[in-house]
């Protein structure tokens, strides 16, 4: 994805914006001050707040795509993956937490189709990877097989999900990669075969 460093600049502020105030927040005008210009120069690198946002979301798919493969083919037991993943994932949004709210900001759910698919594009590269790895998992005898692939997927997400929604409503007070580390781990070891 080619995103030129000021977009990037101003996709964190963004994402500064809406941690600091919500969604509601992040006006065109607010953006500008914070980048310390005005609101047409702001235009010159994004059409308007949605795409901002849109680009946000395809810049973190973008990057999860890139750091997923990177794991797939460095980590070769299916379990070890599966917290690699996660793993991945924690240290990226320890690192940029104010992309977290381009996902979580309550209000930017169905503000747009073009916003939700942007959301439901993002969850599909984790899912994508996360099954494949749960199905090799299966058929090397290493996951249970008593439950489908796609269940189990859905289980390991909707743990990540509530786990990152709970660091972000805590005001990211607690250590986000040692308490998802335990939570993966119990995870892998549900789902691992008996």
């Amino acid at each position: 994805m080619d995103i030129k460093p000021r977009q990037l600049e101003i996709m964190e502020a963004a994402g500064q914006l809406m941690t600091e105030s919500g969604y509601a927040a992040l006006t065109t005008k607010r953006l500008a001050e914070r980048m310390g210009f005005s609101e047409p120069a702001l235009y010159r690198h994004f059409k308007n707040k949605e795409e901002i946002l849109l680009t946000m979301l395809h810049y973190l798919a973008a990057s999860m795509e890139e750091r997923l493969t990177e794991v797939t083919a460095r980590v070769s037991d299916p379990s070890e993956r599966v917290v690699a993943m996660f793993d991945s994932h924690f240290r990226f949004f320890t690192q940029y937490p104010h992309f977290l709210m381009a996902i979580f900001a309550s209000g930017v759910l169905d503000q747009t189709p073009a916003l939700d698919k942007g959301i439901t594009d993002l969850m599909e590269v984790k899912r994508r990877h996360l099954l494949a790895t749960i199905k090799e998992g299966q058929a090397k005898g290493v996951f249970t097989d008593a439950f489908p692939a796609e269940l189990l997927t859905t289980i390991a997400m909707g743990t990540f999900r509530l786990h990152m929604l709970r660091w972000r409503m805590s005001g990211r007070t607690f250590d986000l990669t040692k308490k998802g580390r335990a939570l993966v781990k119990v995870v892998v070891e549900l789902i691992r075969t008996r």
